[in-house]
C-alpha cells in the first residue's frame, strides 16, 4: 500500500485529551469515542464535507479494538537500531515475486495491454511497472480488504497516535461519499488503504484518474482507472520517461565499501536510503569493478547507488532515479525491488 499509512511512529496527543482517555484502563472508550465524533463533526464541516453526509455516517461508527491492536502490533524501535536485524531478501522475493505471480501478471498484462500502451504514452510510467504495483498491492484484484474504511479511520484518529494522518484521511473518506462513491464499496485495509492501488481516500481524491473515458474513476473495479491512477500516482512521484529503475550487478570482493558509503541523511525512512551507496555514475562504477549483469544498456553518466540486499557476495543492484519512486509508493527496499523484478518479469 502507499507507505504513509503503515508503520509504528510515537504517539501522540491531542490537546482535547480525548487521546488519553482512549488509553484508560476500563475507560468506556465507546462513550469517549462518540464525544470525538462529536468534536470531529465541526472539523470536517468546515473542511467542506457535508451535514448530510455526516448525519448520516458519524452515528453508524463504533470503536474498534481489533484495529487498534493491529496498528499496535506494527514493527517499531529506532530506524537506526543494530538491535532490529534486517533479514534476508531472498525468501521476500520467493513470495512476492513467485510464478504464481508471474503468470497472473502476464495474463493481467495481455488483457490490460490496448490501455495499458495509451497510459505508459501519456505519463511515461512503463505498462509492467503498473501492472507490478497492482500485483504486489491486491495480487491483481484478488484480495482489496474488508475493513470500513470510515469506521477504521474514525477508530485510529481517535486512539491518537496518528491523529492528523487518521482524521484527514477520514475527511477525505467522508468526502467521497459525498461524491457518491457508496459507503458499502470504501472497503480496505485496517489503516485506510483501498482499491486495486490501496491508495489512502486523501491519495485518491488527488491522483484517481479515468482509465477508459467513462467519466469515473472507479479504482475498486474497473483495472483500467485503477492502472491509470497508478501512472499518475509515479508522475507525481517524479518517474522519468525512459529510463530503467535498477540492473543486477555483480561487486568484486576488493571494492572498497568505505569510500562509497553515502554522506546523505534522508529525513523519511532513512534506514531504508542508509541501505544504499552515495550516487555514482555508471562509468566510475564501472571503474570499480562493478559490472551491470543484465537489464537495458545505461548511458555512462546515469547516476545510480549500490544496494546489496542480502550482503557482499549476492546479487547487488545499481538503482537509478526510478527507484525512488517506487519507494515513494511504499518505503521498503524490499517492496521496491520486488516491484521492480516483478515488472521485468511480467514484461519478458
Amino acid at each position: 500500500m502507499v507507505a504513509v499509512a503503515a508503520g509504528a511512529l510515537a504517539p501522540m496527543r491531542g490537546p482535547d485529551g480525548i487521546a488519553a482517555q482512549a488509553q484508560t484502563p476500563g475507560g468506556d472508550q465507546q462513550a469517549a469515542f462518540q464525544a470525538y465524533l462529536q468534536d470531529f463533526r465541526s472539523r470536517a464541516l468546515a473542511q467542506g464535507v457535508t451535514a448530510r453526509t455526516l448525519d448520516t455516517v458519524l452515528p453508524t461508527l463504533t470503536y474498534s479494538q481489533r484495529v487498534v491492536d493491529l496498528d499496535q502490533s506494527q514493527p517499531g524501535g529506532s530506524p537506526t537500531s543494530p538491535a532490529s536485524a534486517i533479514p534476508s531478501f531472498a525468501p521476500y522475493r520467493a513470495k512476492h515475486v513467485s510464478d504464481a505471480l508471474i503468470a497472473k501478471g502476464r495474463a493481467a498484462y495481455a488483457a490490460q495491454r490496448y490501455r495499458l500502451q495509451k497510459i505508459e504514452a501519456e505519463t511515461g510510467v512503463p505498462e509492467s511497472i503498473m501492472v507490478a504495483i497492482w500485483g504486489q498491492e491486491t495480487s491483481y484484484g484478488g484480495y482489496t480488504g474488508n475493513f470500513d474504511l470510515a469506521n477504521s479511520l474514525a477508530t485510529l484518529a481517535f486512539e491518537g497516535r496518528r491523529r492528523a494522518l487518521f482524521e484527514g484521511e477520514l475527511t477525505a473518506t467522508l468526502k467521497l461519499i459525498d461524491r457518491g462513491i457508496p459507503r458499502s464499496q470504501l472497503k480496505g485495509s485496517w489503516a485506510g488503504a483501498t482499491g486495486y492501488p490501496q491508495f489512502l481516500p486523501s491519495m485518491y481524491l488527488r491522483l484517481g484518474r479515468d482509465g477508459d473515458g467513462d467519466g469515473k474513476a472507479d479504482i475498486w473495479t474497473n483495472p483500467a482507472d485503477a492502472l491509470a491512477s497508478i501512472g499518475n500516482y509515479f508522475v507525481n512521484a517524479g518517474w522519468r520517461r525512459g529510463e530503467p529503475w535498477a540492473v543486477p550487478a555483480s561487486v568484486p570482493p576488493s571494492l572498497d565499501r568505505d569510500s562509497i558509503a553515502t554522506r546523505m541523511n534522508s529525513p523519511r525512512c532513512p534506514r531504508v536510503h542508509a541501505r544504499h551507496s552515495r550516487w555514482l555514475t555508471m562509468r566510475e562504477w564501472r571503474a570499480r569493478g562493478v559490472v551491470q549483469l543484465s537489464g537495458p544498456a545505461v548511458a555512462d553518466d546515469e547516476l545510480a547507488t549500490l544496494l546489496e540486499p542480502d550482503g557482499p557476495g549476492n546479487t547487488a543492484y545499481l538503482t537509478f532515479g526510478n527507484y525512488r519512486a517506487i519507494l515513494d509508493y511504499n518505503c521498503s527496499n524490499f517492496y521496491a525491488l520486488s516491484v521492480g523484478l516483478l515488472s521485468d518479469a511480467v514484461s519478458n
